[in-house]
């Protein structure tokens, strides 16, 4: 596991210094994210008995019945993060981004450039995404260091994960996917699919994402360790410690199979031929065809079926508290749905929301709901019907409640430490490392997702 220099220490920003006492808050007192999804079905569970008519006996048989509601969806996400970790790992991305590691000149450019890299990645897919920023910042770092050019590793860590603040506006997007998705719970919900081009592609979002982006760079780039500040330094090469091993040896003939890149490569041309016909017959994005799109790649970019199972043993570890946590919201939904809560919470939206300011609101209760509900796709399956529920009274575009709760999911990612826990795995620092530089990410991504939410509104 890479470390980092001890002493000496880097100068304490206002930043750091604003943010200790969250920092020290956040490592004592949250807990892990399967055991808020335990305590906010008992407190769902309570709540329906307070406010609904609903008995022990119908709130229990409510969550029962509902925990295989989302077992396809479960699925979809879990194959996400699976595919895009394995992509991640494959050698020619692992080639690229030592190129791309030798591109920035300046300490400053090494954090911006290290940040846009993984919002890249993660427009295109949040797994992706979410492990090019660790293992970019340590490339980074260590040519760095070969350059005699000082680099504040937790910082380089800290830009890596500010590029997750953008995955839900991009093509992996679960809440836009499951919109857009036949027979999912949102098109049952609306009684129709909303495609795509009215969410993550709409011109709305688009310019969001960018304006996020250039926003989120500027601030990194103001809040960075200036010529002569001391920093912490990556102090061992570590860049190859989470290489997969696939030195086994080629012996009969079926490590031969095993070991040959042919029946991968033509997978892999397969699904590439599907996707083709799929969009030119006029098919949408979906979680389905987005996840076929990224095994696809992951088909023509190894180099054996060996090479593939190692990739897919080593991303899978990243998977499976994912899976328990699925079951537990889909349990939640179902509480929600059959007491009539769901009805009563859309009541008091309301009641204190209008067209305008809707959008704000559910992006703020969004990034709250996110803190309990940190996978992306359960905050959707669990806040979304809420919200597309009073957007509808209100007379609000769904399309809007869809991206508001999307907004927020990201948005306060950046302080709840769930999804940096793989990255700081990576990367062997803790959360309180890199808080200070991430929150200044959260007030900078939050100022352009409530801005283009009431212009939308507004509009």
């Amino acid at each position: 596991m890479p470390t980092v220099k001890p002493d000496p220490a880097p100068r304490s920003s206002a930043v750091s210094t604003v943010m200790r006492p969250i920092n020290s808050v956040v490592e004592r007192f949250i807990p892990s994210a399967l055991v808020f999804a335990v305590v906010l079905t008992f407190v769902v569970g309570i709540a329906a008995l307070i406010l609904t008519d609903a008995g022990p006996v119908g709130v229990l048989t409510g969550w029962g019945d509902g925990l295989a509601g989302l077992l396809a969806f479960m699925t979809q996400m879990a194959l996400i993060l699976l595919l895009g970790h394995a992509l991640a790992h494959t050698g020619p991305v692992r080639k690229l981004l030592v190129r791309l590691a030798a591109l920035p000149r300046t300490p400053v450019q090494a954090y911006v450039f290290v940040f846009l890299v993984a919002a890249v990645a993660s427009l295109i897919t949040w797994g992706l995404g979410l492990v090019i920023g660790g293992l970019l910042a340590k490339e980074v770092a260590a040519q760095g260091r070969e350059k005699g050019m000082p680099l504040h590793f937790p910082m380089l860590v800290a830009a890596g994960f500010s590029g997750f603040v953008v995955w839900h506006m991009g093509y992996s997007g679960s809440g836009p996917l499951t919109a857009a998705t036949e027979g999912s719970f949102i098109a049952e919900q609306l009684g129709r699919t909303i495609p795509v081009s009215e969410t993550t592609f709409s011109w709305w979002n688009i310019t969001a994402a960018i304006a996020t982006i250039i926003l989120v760079a500027g601030a990194l780039a103001l809040v960075a360790p200036k010529a002569g500040d001391r920093v912490k330094e990556l102090s061992v090469d570590a860049r190859h410690t989470d290489e997969v091993d696939l030195d086994d040896e080629v012996v009969t003939p079926a490590d031969r199979l095993d070991a040959s890149r042919i029946l991968t490569t033509l997978v892999g041309i397969a699904l590439v031929a599907y996707l083709v016909i799929h969009y030119v017959q006029g098919g949408t994005a979906t979680l389905d065809i987005v996840n076929w799109t990224f095994l696809a790649l992951l088909f023509l970019l190894v180099r054996s079926p060996f090479e593939l199972i190692a990739l897919t043993k080593n991303a899978a570890a990243n998977v499976g508290e994912i899976l328990l946590q699925f079951p537990l919201y889909a349990g939640i939904m179902g509480i929600m749905g059959t007491t009539g809560l769901i009805d009563i919470v859309s009541d008091a939206i309301v009641s204190i929301a209008n067209p305008t300011t809707f959008g704000l609101l559910a992006l703020l209760s969004a990034g709250l709901v996110n803190f309990f509900v940190p996978s992306g796709g359960g905050q959707f399956a669990v806040q979304a019907p809420i919200m597309l529920d009073a957007a509808e009274r209100l007379g609000v575009d769904p399309t809007v409640a869809i991206m508001a709760v999307s907004y927020g999911d990201q948005w306060t990612n950046m302080i709840q430490p769930f999804w940096a826990l793989p990255l700081l795995a990576i990367a062997g620092l803790k959360m309180r490392d890199i808080l200070g530089y991430t929150t200044v990410t959260l007030v900078a991504s939050g100022i352009v997702f409530a801005a283009i939410l009431l212009i939308v509104g507004a509009g």
